[in-house]
């Protein structure tokens, strides 16, 4: 046997003179000319070292080696042409594994929006949420997509806008502590108050920003309690509904408890707003079909709600 690598072509054109018995037919069947289909069956036998088909001047038929290699190769093209054609069905009928990095904030304020309804709409996609705030290569960690904030997403990356377009970071305190400690008027009044802090693991705990207008402030208070911002989150809200301290934190994850009366806005004129979220892939050419319905989905929701 010369070499390791046979054309599959040439595999093609032995079964197809088999199967017809001979040369013109394989040829009519096929639509290419029969000296073609004899070049390649030539190649193949040189290939491997063996004659695979008895040519007579009246008949065309298989060898034992023929034979052999049909029973073997026929139900292995069979599999390969399912095989294509489930794919192909896949263009047509979302379906398949769909898995995204997010991070905690996305994973509670804005998927809850999204995933159950996109579930019922696609009951043939298998849906996974990998929460992570340490802004991991989405392809190193095997995932399809994920949802991070402008300043945070690659640059060789297609960004698709997802949830609210605007959001606010928001302060609160319980009103017990408020009425113990007085309530700020201004930003740097957060100087004198316990602040309970957070930050991404690794990194130092960022100053707080305020804007009214077109003044902005930042402000560095000293923290009683510093969490992990995302996983650590919750705890720092507790904490500020025990009577802590005050806290910052995204205003809808606090709204509940602005509802409730647990806890109290802190410097609400002060509040600053930044975009929202992007949901951002890899640049490719053939977006898998799972992504694609998911993309679709949650533009026809922002359509559909007036978002921009």
């Amino acid at each position: 046997m010369q070499g390791d690598a046979f054309d599959m072509d040439d595999v093609k054109a032995f079964l197809a003179v088999a199967s017809a018995c001979g040369f013109r037919e394989a040829a009519r069947a096929s639509g290419t000319s029969a000296s073609a289909l004899s070049d390649a069956v030539r190649r193949l036998e040189t290939q491997l070292g063996i004659r695979l088909l008895n040519r007579t001047t009246r008949s065309v038929a298989p060898t034992d080696a023929g034979r052999a290699l049909m029973e073997r190769v026929n139900p292995a093209m069979r599999e390969i042409d399912a095989a294509l054609r489930h794919v192909v069905s896949l263009g047509d009928k979302p379906a398949g594994s769909l898995k995204l990095n997010v991070p905690i904030s996305a994973a509670r304020l804005i998927l809850p929006q999204i995933v159950p309804a996109f579930l019922k709409a696609y009951p043939d996609i298998r849906l996974e949420i990998m929460t992570d705030e340490s802004f991991v290569d989405i392809n190193a960690a095997g995932c399809d997509a994920g949802i991070r904030y402008d300043e945070r997403l690659e640059q060789d990356m297609i960004a698709v806008p997802i949830g609210p377009r605007i959001q606010r970071f928001a302060a609160a305190a319980s009103p017990a502590y408020l009425d113990a400690r007085g309530r700020p008027a201004h930003p740097s009044d957060l100087l004198a108050h316990t602040c309970i802090r957070s930050r991404f693991a690794g990194r130092s705990v960022t100053p707080w920003e305020f804007e009214r207008g077109e003044e902005t402030v930042r402000v560095d208070p000293s923290p009683q309690l510093v969490v992990q911002a995302g996983g650590g989150s919750d705890l720092g809200v507790a904490a500020a509904i025990e009577g802590i301290g005050i806290v910052s934190l995204f205003e809808d994850w606090l709204q509940p408890h602005f509802d409730s009366g647990a806890l109290e806005p802190v410097l609400e004129d002060w509040w600053s707003g930044f975009p929202g979220p992007f949901l951002y892939y890899p640049g490719r050419r053939l977006v898998p079909t799972p992504l694609r319905a998911f993309i679709d989905f949650i533009r026809t929701r922002r359509d559909g709600q007036g978002l921009s």
